[in-house]
């Protein structure tokens, strides 16, 4: 007898009350994302967190932020990148390696999801940020000046840490880093 003995219509007031609440879980999930990914800004100022092959650390005005991240260090690896992904952990990412500073340039082919892609140099000092790479987009992506290593995000995330030019990354394969590993 739906809406005609139900002046509340409660089917729609229900429906609001799902809408809210799934906002804020979203909220909630995202702030408890950005926790766990900035969870070493709390550690003492002269102590380094110790490198590891499987995680990258970056400093900068915002504090310090961490990502588990897999590495792309051959030209196979590079060519396939994050394509295919169809979802990707907030706190996670893909180190892309180069044997010497260059010129580099990315696209979105067959990539699922948004990117942040992070440009740094032969020191792992980001040059540039090419925030929310459209998932699919053939059109070329360059880094400034001679890059090295380039780290690939979610979309959105940099901003979101504050991640941007002289932001210094820490991580093994980071031969003659700004941030080196002890």
């Amino acid at each position: 007898m739906g809406s005609r003995s139900d002046p509340l219509n409660r089917s729609a007031a229900t429906a609001g009350i799902l809408y809210r609440a799934r906002s804020l879980l979203t909220a909630a999930l995202l702030a408890l994302a950005c926790v766990a990914v900035l969870a070493p800004a709390t550690v003492r100022a002269d102590a380094a967190p110790a490198c590891r092959d499987d995680t990258l650390y970056l400093r900068g005005d915002f504090g310090q932020a961490r990502f588990s991240i897999d590495i792309a260090a051959t030209p196979k690896d590079r060519n396939r990148g994050l394509m295919f992904v169809k979802q990707m952990p907030a706190s996670y990412g893909m180190l892309f390696v180069y044997d010497r500073p260059q010129r580099v340039a990315f696209w979105m082919k067959n990539t699922l999801i948004p990117l942040d892609m992070i440009f740094a140099d032969a020191q792992g000092v980001v040059q540039n940020v090419h925030a929310n790479a459209v998932p699919g987009d053939l059109t070329s992506i360059p880094g400034k000046g001679q890059i090295q290593y380039v780290l690939e995000i979610n979309g959105g995330m940099a901003r979101m840490l504050g991640i941007g030019p002289g932001t210094e990354l820490r991580h093994p394969a980071i031969t003659d880093a700004a941030w080196p590993c002890d």
